[in-house]
């Protein structure tokens, strides 16, 4: 009886262990099949992008502004605008955002006004940008006389840098160990002094990061500069003023109809892909290089 039991209980192990692997087979067939299926299409945009765009990159698009109708140029008014207001944009939102992630990973960690904050932030987080667009056109261009100006820009640019560097700086900071904060208090060092010195020395790797990141998501965002540097066709310095960008020009181009606009756009989105890449690669080698540190 004992044996009888034990065949039935081995045939039922083997049906259990049978069925279980034919089910991870077909979970990782498919999750193989989707992964080729996304990259498929992936490698068709990269390479439409590519086939259509590099044929255009040269110094014309670095040293000439944005051209008339079927004339030649190229975008360094875009350029220098899309350059501007990124950067007024990052220095915006970064000490901002490295201020409350702080504040969030070592003061408001376990308060309930935490939790809010970080409800909030998660909002902002995943608000369209054209929201955030909006919003800084009724708050600040209205109540400017309408005028739209790079600044403007750079405010909408900051919401977005501001929810990613908040996540970004609270996350890395509550991955330092308890230990390294105890035994610098331990030795009577200030709260703020062990902050500076020792919580941002070991989460600065993580902290940039997110900075490049955010960077490299507001380089191609066009809504929310439709409703506040609005563009300009001209080269120029004037913060104050309406001014140009990469997307700007990308979405007024890319259904132009005219030829050598929508050369312009192509070679302008192939820009910012390269320009995205370029800081990808720079976040993974800091990262890199912190994790080799490390060990």
């Amino acid at each position: 009886m004992s044996a009888i039991t034990l065949s039935a209980r081995d045939r039922a192990a083997a049906a259990l262990y049978r069925r279980r692997r034919i089910t991870n087979i077909i979970a990782i067939t498919l999750a193989c099949a989707a992964a080729v299926f996304g990259l498929m299409f992936l490698g068709w945009i990269l390479w439409t992008l590519l086939s259509k765009g590099i044929a255009h990159l040269g110094l014309a698009l670095f040293t000439h502004d944005q051209p008339p109708p079927l004339e030649a140029g190229g975008l360094r008014n875009a350029i220098i605008g899309s350059l501007l207001m990124c950067g007024m944009g990052v220095l915006i939102g970064t000490p901002l955002g490295i201020a409350a992630g702080t504040w969030l990973a070592e003061f408001g960690n376990h308060r309930k006004l935490g939790t809010v904050v970080r409800f909030v932030n998660d909002i902002l987080l995943s608000a369209p940008s054209i929201v955030l667009g909006l919003f800084v056109y009724a708050a600040f261009v209205m109540n400017t006389g309408g005028n739209f100006s790079a600044v403007a820009g750079a405010l909408a640019l900051a919401f977005i840098v501001l929810p990613v560097v908040v996540r970004t700086t609270d996350e890395m900071l509550r991955l330092v160990p308890v230990q390294m904060r105890e035994a610098a208090l331990s030795l009577g060092v200030p709260q703020w002094k062990v902050t500076m010195q020792v919580l941002y020395r070991s989460a600065l790797p993580g902290i940039v990061t997110g900075v490049l990141l955010a960077l490299a998501r507001i380089s191609g965002e066009t809504a929310p500069l439709l409703f506040t540097a609005f563009g300009n066709e001209f080269f120029s310095l004037d913060v104050s003023g309406a001014m140009s960008a990469v997307p700007l020009v990308m979405y007024k181009f890319a259904g132009s109809g005219f030829e050598n606009w929508e050369h312009l756009a192509w070679a302008g989105a192939l820009l910012i892909t390269l320009f995205v890449l370029a800081i990808s690669l720079g976040a993974r080698a800091i990262l890199l290089r912190n994790k080799v540190a490390n060990d």
